[in-house]
């Protein structure tokens, strides 16, 4: 489970980096390099989507779980605003119901 968690994890940075990067391109700063590294972190993203156990529901809505809880966090780290109590309660959360539908796998499988 830590295996999977890990890739969501890397997958979900390389999609929220991608998208964000390609923001500050249009909306900021215009430089080509940015574009490059907006361009190369979407590759990785699409790459990085390939690797995932299998393109089912579940797959996509445990993933789901990790893309909150890592794009929130890039909200706190990246764009340096506050997170409240209930904001960390929900990405508990989120990670508990990624947990379980993970757990849940080898149960619906048999």
């Amino acid at each position: 489970m830590l295996r999977v968690f890990f890739l969501f994890t890397l997958t979900a940075i390389a999609e929220i980096a991608g998208c964000y990067l390609f923001y500050f391109w249009l909306r900021r700063d215009g430089n080509g390099w940015v574009l490059l590294a907006s361009l190369a972190s979407l590759i990785l993203f699409a790459w990085l989507l390939t690797l995932h156990p299998v393109a089912t529901g579940r797959v996509y809505a445990a993933y789901g779980a990790v893309y909150v809880v890592v794009s929130v966090l890039w909200l706190n780290l990246v764009d340096r605003s506050s997170l409240s109590g209930l904001e960390w309660t929900g990405l508990l959360l989120a990670l508990a119901g990624m947990g379980l539908m993970v757990s849940g796998w080898t149960i619906a499988h048999k």
